[in-house]
């Protein structure tokens, strides 16, 4: 299995509802074993500016998340959020 972790912040506070908006279009991608997509809490008091949005994803293997990233709705989301993003950090690895 593959876990992949991405971690968002939005460039301007007014934006964080579209980029939170842009990233929920991943859920309706059907090529994964489970995905969450969620806000930061920010109470690590280490890391106080971390990100703002996560998203989480289980895949079976390295074809099922190429798929994921192949789907329309995934370019959809990248439109939407990427010209509002500040930073993205993005892992992968298997469990």
């Amino acid at each position: 299995m593959i876990r992949h972790i991405v971690f968002f912040t939005a460039k301007s506070p007014d934006d964080r509802d579209t980029v939170f908006q842009g990233l929920k279009l991943l859920e309706n991608i059907k090529e994964c074993r489970h995905i969450e997509i969620g806000e930061n809490l920010n109470s690590d008091p280490i890391s106080p500016d971390g990100p703002d949005f996560i998203v989480y994803a289980e895949f079976d293997d390295a074809e099922q998340l190429a798929a994921y990233k192949a789907d329309p709705l995934y370019a959809e989301s990248i439109r939407i959020v990427r010209p509002l993003r500040d930073m993205r950090i993005a892992a992968d690895f298997f469990t």
